[in-house]
């Protein structure tokens, strides 16, 4: 009889709580989201975790995130889509769906985000969207981002932020040359990558003086 079972029976006590996504998400509310007192973006659209099988995170330097992100087509159009909620892509052979959601804190816990959809929550890739309305035009601005662990940043399809190595989420971790943000719409698309531990990020735009950028809101389009 093997250890840990009695009679053939496992032992291992079993969670049956159902996972949830609250209390770190909501379901994105139609219309425009403003950014939090401090600039932070909380409105996005989420893949659901890519498993990468990964076991570790010291091999994240930028010849490999630059490979796994830019090189290598998880799904086609990744750098091109516009994902709506529910809309589905199919990554390995495996069907995974677009979350459009609110995040509760100001930076988005991707690890919460995949444990409560029962989803692989070590090992992962995330792509995440969010769409960027501002009212006119702002020039001067950088866009600080943390992540944990290595990630890729995106602005109207120019690559404007890369984090590498092994990590930990610090808000304003790295920020990006100085940026215009146009009248209208702007897309922003990120890639996070992670092997053990927790992973989340957190975008949000800087003035000059380092101050949080806020006159602009999210707009889906949802």
């Amino acid at each position: 009889m093997g250890m840990g079972s009695r009679g053939g029976r496992s032992t291992t006590p079993v969670d049956n709580t159902p996972r949830t996504i609250a209390p770190y998400f909501t379901q994105a509310t139609p219309g425009t989201k403003a950014p939090d007192a401090d600039g932070f973006i909380q409105r996005w659209v989420l893949l659901e975790p890519i498993a990468n099988g990964l076991r570790g995170n010291t091999g994240f330097n930028e010849a490999y995130i630059r490979n796994t992100f830019i090189n290598t087509e998880s799904f086609p159009n990744q750098f091109s889509v516009t994902p709506k909620d529910g809309d589905k892509v199919t990554v390995n052979n495996q069907e995974l769906i677009w979350h459009a959601l609110d995040s509760s804190l100001w930076n988005v816990k991707l690890f919460r985000f995949a444990y409560g959809l029962n989803k692989t929550f070590y090992g992962i890739t995330c792509f995440a969207y969010t769409v960027v309305e501002c009212p006119k035009e702002i020039k001067g601005v950088r866009m600080a981002v943390g992540s944990n662990s290595a990630s890729m940043w995106w602005l109207n399809g120019e690559e404007v932020v890369g984090l590498y190595g092994d990590r930990r989420m610090v808000m304003d971790d790295c920020v990006s040359k100085r940026l215009t943000l146009k009248q209208g719409k702007n897309v922003i698309r990120g890639i996070v990558i992670n092997g053990p531990g927790m992973s989340d990020f957190c975008v949000r735009f800087i003035d000059e003086e380092g101050k949080p950028v806020k006159d602009f809101v999210v707009n889906l389009g949802n």
